[in-house]
């Protein structure tokens, strides 16, 4: 009698509670990611940004007297490179160039993306058939064989740069942005609000694209650890940004010569990238989840 009472006794572990848990999880990754992409991304990003008044040597400055010394010699944190030139000074103020350019690339293709996918989402028919074909050639054609040939051809300018990384990750925002769209265009808000006598371009402007930036901006925040990327890698194969401004990609080419006998040449300038990549990745993906959960509730309340 006792076995049987025991049995038919509920769980205290119901479906509701095994739900609830898991949210707590999610929340408690999610919010250990964004500290923890935060505390990353501010380690490179904050000394990159005070590197103008930060007492640091000139970038450009040489000393030959003092060629390859290693970390903290000297008063040289990051040491000196195969000119006698401060490793700190020059990763930082390479940094700004780095940063400047992926931002730029990152908000030009976040527009531009976001215009042609929300066209192509909420109009349909032949817009959506322009804009499909573009991405799907945009997609088809090798990245860095483009992003070679166009700097080849237009020269290695900040401005030619910038345009030839936003040219090449228009495509991610403008998919994610008509794939929301078409799912929001499908809601009672936007027939209401063309009832109440909208038009389509006011409609898509005050109501779909509020309702879909948020997850957008994630994106183009992971795109800015990839435009970070693509700009160091042009400067390596030696298509970035002319001397005398140094760059990331740059450091790291000239002292791949000496990786056997002044390691931190190439180690330290890729650790730096390496912090602000993962940094800006685990950032956004920390974002992500948060307003991929927070997403549901606000539709539901349309």
């Amino acid at each position: 009698m006792t076995t049987r009472t025991q049995a038919a006794r509920p769980s205290a572990v119901t479906a509701d509670r095994l739900r609830a848990s898991a949210a707590a999880l999610q929340r408690r990754a999610s919010r250990l990611k964004i500290v923890l992409g935060a505390v990353l991304t501010g380690i490179v990003v904050v000394p990159i940004l005070l590197a103008n008044v930060l007492p640091l040597p000139d970038p450009l400055e040489q000393d030959l007297s003092q060629r390859r010394l290693p970390p903290f010699t000297d008063g040289h944190l990051f040491g000196t490179d195969q000119l006698g030139r401060d490793l700190l000074s020059r990763v930082l103020h390479g940094g700004q160039v780095s940063l400047t350019i992926g931002v730029l690339a990152v908000v030009v293709s976040g527009v531009v993306g976001v215009i042609a996918g929300a066209a192509a989402g909420y109009y349909g028919r032949w817009v959506d058939s322009v804009v499909s074909r573009l991405l799907e050639a945009q997609m088809s054609v090798p990245l860095l064989l483009l992003l070679l040939l166009v700097v080849a051809l237009f020269g290695p300018s900040i401005t030619v740069i910038t345009l030839v990384i936003a040219f090449a990750q228009w495509p991610e925002p403008a998919r994610l942005t008509r794939a929301m769209v078409l799912v929001e265009r499908e809601k009672p808000y936007v027939a209401s609000a063309r009832v109440l006598g909208l038009r389509h371009a006011a409609v898509l402007l005050r109501h779909v694209v509020p309702n879909i930036i948020n997850q957008v901006v994630v994106v183009m925040l992971l795109l800015l650890a990839q435009a970070v990327l693509l700009e160091s890698a042009l400067s390596f194969l030696g298509a970035g940004v002319e001397r005398p401004h140094p760059t990331w990609g740059r450091i790291i080419a000239d002292g791949q010569g000496y990786i056997t006998t002044s390691w931190w040449l190439v180690t330290l300038t890729g650790l730096v990238i390496v912090l602000l990549v993962v940094g800006v990745n685990l950032l956004g993906d920390g974002l992500r989840d948060r307003v991929g959960r927070s997403r549901p509730a606000k539709g539901e309340s349309q």
